[in-house]
């Protein structure tokens, strides 16, 4: 007879969810859902090491477990910190773990500069939702902030380092999936930067992948950079052949045209499926790919507004033949003036 499995009880908000030893405080909030589940900038459940770099998923720790019911005497990371079985943990309702919070947000915007308006990652950004949530009105930083200029590390990779929140999530990419990593972290302390030795150095395969897994705008794909809005995008999960990858992605729509191919991202923003920069760069045309549906969007995301449900929106502008006539008329009349 099979021997049972050990379950741990942990209670996250007043909400019970049994989950299996090991798992962080982090990933047991992901189980129950909803608002209770601590902010992730820098934790990426598909990288080995990631977390505990950006400090946003803090949470009190009210009572350790049922042989030792004592608090933890700081906010611990969720990322990092894992359950034990009668755990209680508070997150929204501890105004300890909303004020902590709001300090991490402002640390991590004292050197990137609110560009919003000209960032590609504008409206999918982790960093915008965090600075609504718990921003402060303003900073209290008296200094100047760190400036970088903008450089390429690829050949469709752009490093904006001014917006870098060095959560180290590119370098995990690099490093795993790829059979060499050729960037990371260079100098220390606030002089730390990423960037390679040699620009236009990273050209594996799988290189593309940091894009995805960049939370803020820092590494773009030039192929769509300033070429439009997320929000005026429509995105549809597709599916190919590919020999590299799972070939697995979405297809970022504006009318007929493709802008751009990313991996497909569960409720949580992390890639389901890492892809190949052929399928990300090189396969733009609808003919090569098989369409599947409409990407499930979040219902609070931006990109919402511009959503639709079926492969039959409405035209943006419906055919009217007595207008096309009178606009063919006034065209010979301004023709013949010439």
């Amino acid at each position: 007879m099979a021997e049972e499995e050990v379950k741990f009880t942990v209670t996250i908000d007043g909400i019970p969810v049994n989950v299996a030893p090991g798992t962080s405080i982090l990933n047991a909030a992901r189980q129950i859902g909803g608002d209770i589940v601590p902010p992730a900038m820098c934790y990426y459940s598909k990288l080995e090491g990631s977390g505990g770099k950006c400090r946003t998923c803090l949470v009190k720790v009210s009572k350790g477990s049922e042989k030792d019911p004592r608090p933890m005497p700081k906010l611990v990371a969720s990322c990092r910190t894992t359950v034990m079985d009668g755990m209680e943990v508070q997150n929204i309702t501890s105004p300890e773990v909303v004020d902590a919070r709001k300090g991490v947000v402002e640390f991590l915007l004292i050197n990137h500069p609110l560009d919003c308006p000209v960032c590609d990652q504008a409206g999918e950004c982790k960093l915008q939702d965090l600075g609504y949530e718990h921003g402060a009105e303003q900073t209290r930083y008296e200094f100047g902030r760190r400036t970088f200029e903008r450089i390429d590390i690829g050949d469709k990779i752009q490093l904006h380092m001014n917006r870098c929140i060095l959560c180290y999530r590119c370098v995990y990419v690099a490093n795993q999936l790829t059979n060499k990593r050729e960037h990371g972290i260079l100098h220390r302390g606030d002089h730390s930067e990423i960037s390679t030795y040699i620009e236009e150095a990273l050209d594996n395969d799988f290189i593309g992948n940091v894009i995805d897994v960049c939370p803020v705008g820092a590494l773009t794909d030039k192929t769509f950079r300033f070429k439009n809005r997320v929000w005026f995008t429509k995105p549809v999960d597709a599916h190919r052949d590919c020999p590299s990858c799972s070939g697995k992605v979405t297809l970022w729509y504006k009318g007929a045209d493709v802008l751009r191919v990313t991996g497909r991202k569960d409720e949580f923003g992390e890639v389901e499926d890492f892809i190949c920069n052929t399928c990300r760069f090189d396969t733009k045309q609808t003919n090569q790919w098989i369409l599947e549906e409409p990407t499930k969007v979040d219902k609070e995301s931006v990109i919402n507004s511009n959503h639709y449900y079926n492969f039959n929106p409405p035209a943006v502008i419906q055919e009217n033949p007595s207008l096309q006539e009178a606009n063919e008329e006034q065209l010979a009349r301004t023709e013949k003036l010439k």
